[in-house]
């Protein structure tokens, strides 16, 4: 469907009108003029041979010339649908005091902030990338988007508190998602929440729960275990062990169809978007086709010339 971006200029197709009436009204006084002649023969000798109604289409072409033309003057265009990727990652990670152990180089957060900032630096650039920090509660520390610079200045600045809010973690993220613009599309955007931590979920929902809401949300989620069995940290002047719960991040990515990794390495992290699907919605934009019509009245003013001169040698 044609639409006109500036249709006040429409008006210039008046004076066309105005051009095609005057064009009218002098073949209509022509008409008058010449039955006044009695002697109808001598009529017949003085008008021009083989014309006829053919005189009036060179005319006729030059007028309808003149009408696209201005009806191009109001800017027609025509809607089209751009297209928009969906895709969404959030990724999660666990701020908790664990996070200061040693015993993944050179700390668990450092680790992970690292890992997590190479894994953005992987994913495709259209893809809107959110991020979520948890300890006794979770935080959308960046609404999805596809601005890395945001993303990578998040995670830079985690900064670490007390308790492990595995299940918030989750639940926030699943809550992200749904925040992303439909765009035209009726269903949700593709995503995955990619779920860094080390210990054991100490506050909040459990995480069955959070299992539950992502398999109804169809959204997989991938954990990676950061830390071992032997790591130590010092809370409160007191020095505790910090072993990583393996079970119940492998349960969560095996729930819900998500991967489960205990290595942070970036050929690791890229199987966790390498099998993710891709959506497509569609924003309305017009696009102009003036170029169209004048390329049309174009044709139409040589046609209009061309019989001009073929039939009667002299351009209209």
């Amino acid at each position: 469907m044609i639409r006109y971006l500036q249709p006040v200029w429409l008006l210039a197709v008046l004076p066309v009108l105005a051009l095609a009436g005057l064009y009218g009204f002098a073949q209509w006084r022509r008409k008058r003029i010449a039955v006044r002649f009695s002697n109808v023969d001598l009529l017949r000798t003085l008008a021009p041979k083989g014309i006829g109604l053919r005189r009036h289409v060179a005319a006729g072409a030059l007028i309808l010339a003149l009408l696209v033309l201005a009806t191009g003057m109001a800017r027609p265009s025509v809607d089209t649908k751009e297209p928009l990727e969906r895709a969404t990652v959030v990724i999660a990670i666990d701020v908790s005091l664990s996070m200061e152990a040693t015993d993944v180089q050179p700390s668990r957060i450092k680790a992970a902030q690292e890992a997590a900032k190479s894994f953005v630096g992987q994913l495709p650039k259209t893809f809107n990338i959110g991020v979520v920090s948890f300890a006794k509660s979770a935080n959308v520390i960046v609404a999805p988007t596809k601005d890395r610079s945001a993303v990578t200045g998040a995670i830079d600045g985690l900064q670490l508190a007390e308790a492990t809010a595995t299940g918030e973690a989750v639940f926030t993220s699943l809550e992200a998602i749904q925040n992303v613009p439909a765009d035209g599309a009726k269903d949700p955007p593709p995503a995955r929440i990619v779920l860094l931590s080390d210990g054991f979920r100490t506050a909040g929902r459990p995480i069955e729960d959070a299992s539950a809401a992502a398999q109804a949300a169809n959204v997989p989620v991938s954990t990676i275990a950061f830390g071992t069995d032997t790591g130590t940290v010092e809370i409160n002047g007191s020095v505790q062990r910090v072993p990583v719960d393996r079970v119940q991040l492998q349960e969560l990515a095996d729930s819900t169809k998500g991967h489960y990794y205990e290595a942070v390495t970036l050929e690791g992290l890229k199987k966790v978007y390498s099998d993710m699907g891709s959506s497509v919605g569609y924003k309305t934009k017009p696009q102009e086709v003036s170029q169209w019509f004048i390329g049309a009245a174009l044709l139409m003013a040589f046609a209009a010339a061309g019989m001009s001169l073929l039939w009667t040698s002299r351009i209209p």
